[in-house]
């Protein structure tokens, strides 16, 4: 199965449960002969269009079922003028999202579009204002807008339907960029223009053999749509059963152990089903970071987590967006801290390592829905302190939180390497010292049941 040349109907069958989809009813925009433009031949050009697909524009649009989740469906019928959009397609596009806000659905993009409508001129181009609007609007609402990237996504439907999307994903091989093909500049890289290349940048989310597409959207309907907490998450149990650390430089080295669980294996004990979000959508991706929903105890929860490495630019922007996205859909947030320290080589800095963490450090502040915080690692001065939550962060017994690495610190007062160990516990970084400052709320044990400590 493959919906990257599949008619735009064929497409909703393809995702959809069978014999749900149901038309939207759309007024239609009147025009004189041959457009607004007065294009000569322009009327033919639309009627052969509609004899060759059955169709009378170039998107279809409906409510339907995907894995019994109800949704409205919009679909590109690329065999109608390659999918181009024009003022009776953001007709379509207009009454598509005004019915998602009515009815309170998210909305679903089977996207295959070579852009604006030359025939049409600058009052085609001006569609992509229409439905960046409605966009915005769904968005105020709290209703999730998930994009499918098929052959071809190009032009303003990438730049507004697909790339304006909360989910992005993508078939495989499809074409994606906001260039089409017959318009980019000569020796362009083709791999940039791909489904593919575009997640390696960090714009799409995943890429989804066709196969696997229905099973995916309904994953992601079901998580969206799962009840949600009002109240703060309870925190992961802790995975190691390791013995509270005597020193501060025994905390260190049980958070340094290189067997120590790391992020994955909490998701993965945490989740009942997890939907994984890649990508800062401005040209970076971070693998040290792990972003997405998923389920827990069939409630939806969104989680951002840091894998024990130097958390470099993109993954923070990343996190930020899917705190963010949570925020606007009511969906509480879980955060892992683990790692030494945001990355901070040259490339780090050029690519805005300090507007990054500040934009972390915005979104857990500015969040509406609560936050959870769970130090499982590594807590490296500010680059793991922007993902706590203030008030609601908790330890596990093999991490560490410090101002700065007790290397570091030692290195700035001048003493010797030799004194780390002992810089270390005048920083007091110890779990058990984190709660007693009241930066901790409490130890997590094996199991989940708090430790001493608990406020």
């Amino acid at each position: 199965m493959t919906t990257t040349r599949l008619s735009a109907r064929a497409a909703i069958a393809s995702v959809t449960d069978p014999g749900s989809f149901a038309e939207l009813t759309v007024p239609r925009t009147e025009s004189g002969p041959d457009g607004p433009l007065d294009w000569s031949g322009y009327d033919d050009v639309r009627a052969r269009a509609a004899e060759r697909t059955g169709e009378q524009e170039s998107v279809v649009a409906g409510t339907a079922l995907l894995g019994g989740r109800q949704a409205v469906v919009i679909s590109f019928e690329f065999g109608f003028l390659g999918g181009s959009l024009g003022e009776r397609t953001g007709d379509r596009l207009e009454a598509a999202y005004g019915h998602a806000r009515v009815h309170r659905l998210p909305l679903v993009s089977l996207i295959a579009t070579g852009g604006s409508r030359m025939q049409e001129g600058m009052l085609a181009l001006t569609q992509l204002q229409r439905v960046a609007r409605q966009s915005v609007l769904n968005r105020a609402a709290g209703l999730p807008q998930i994009a499918v990237l098929r052959d071809p996504t190009t032009g303003g439907g990438w730049a507004t339907l697909g790339a304006g999307a909360d989910v992005v994903l993508a078939l495989p091989g499809a074409q994606v960029g906001f260039a089409g093909s017959r318009v980019r500049p000569a020796g362009a890289d083709p791999a940039a223009y791909t489904a593919e290349g575009q997640y390696t940048a960090g714009h799409v989310d995943a890429v989804v053999p066709a196969a696997e597409l229905p099973a995916t959207l309904a994953d992601w309907l079901g998580v969206l749509a799962a009840p949600r907490s009002a109240e703060p998450v309870e925190p992961p149990a802790a995975l190691a059963d390791a013995a509270p650390p005597a020193t501060g430089w025994d905390a260190v080295r049980q958070a340094r152990h290189p067997d120590r669980p790391r992020a994955e294996a909490y998701l993965d004990a945490y989740f009942a089903l997890r939907l994984p979000l890649s990508g800062d959508r401005a040209g970076g991706t971070d693998p040290g970071m792990l972003c997405g929903f998923g389920l827990r105890e069939g409630r939806a929860v969104a989680y951002a987590a840091q894998c024990g490495t130097a958390t470099r630019p993109a993954g923070y922007r990343t996190a930020a967006r899917v705190i963010r996205l949570a925020d606007r859909l009511g969906i509480p947030v879980l955060t892992l801290v683990d790692t030494p320290g945001a990355a901070n080589d040259a490339a780090a800095e050029r690519a805005g390592a300090g507007a990054a963490i500040a934009d972390t450090f915005a979104a857990v502040a500015a969040a509406s829905v609560p936050v959870t915080t769970l130090l499982i690692g590594e807590g490296g001065s500010g680059g793991a302190l922007a993902l706590a939550a203030p008030g609601n962060t908790w330890v596990t017994p093999d991490s560490y939180f410090s101002v700065i690495a007790p290397e570091l610190a030692a290195a700035i007062l001048k003493r010797p390497a030799s004194e780390a160990p002992a810089t270390a516990d005048q920083l007091r970084i110890r779990p058990q010292d984190l709660v007693a400052l009241g930066v901790a709320r409490g130890i997590v044990q094996p199991g989940g049941a708090p430790g001493p400590g608990r406020r």
